[in-house]
């Protein structure tokens, strides 16, 4: 199973691909610290046994070196023992909001960034 992540500051979106074709977001994570989200991302990865994880990481802008260094890090944290990726995410929080948008009322619940995770891993997966 491959699962995708869009680490953020306050939560963490997560998409699985549940076979060849169709990947699902899933609920968020909430990030209150760091060792408690990676925790929360270990029990994810193996409930669902997870094999390949792509994480997203910002490409441009002007804070492109500090995300990456602190998304990076929280990977380290992980006592994940699969192989790990990095994609770019750009754009992908954006796509989310569009495609939400009339459909599910916004909502700081996660849901926009799950999406992401998803728009991160279909990207991956068409590369």
């Amino acid at each position: 199973m491959i699962a995708a992540i869009d680490v953020g500051l306050k939560r963490i979106g997560v998409a699985i691909r549940l076979d060849e074709k169709i990947v699902v977001p899933q609920t968020s994570i909430l990030r209150k610290n760091r060792n408690q989200a990676a925790r929360d991302v270990d029990a994810m990865l193996i409930e669902w046994e997870i094999k390949t994880l792509v994480v997203g990481l910002p490409k441009g802008g002007s804070s492109e070196a500090e995300m990456t260094r602190r998304i990076e890090h929280f990977v380290s944290l992980l006592e994940f023992s699969g192989e790990v990726f990095y994609h770019d995410e750009y754009g992908s929080s954006g796509e989310a909001k569009e495609m939400m948008k009339g459909k599910v009322k916004q909502k700081r619940d996660g849901k926009v960034d799950s999406i992401a995770a998803q728009i991160i891993l279909d990207r991956w997966l068409s590369r």
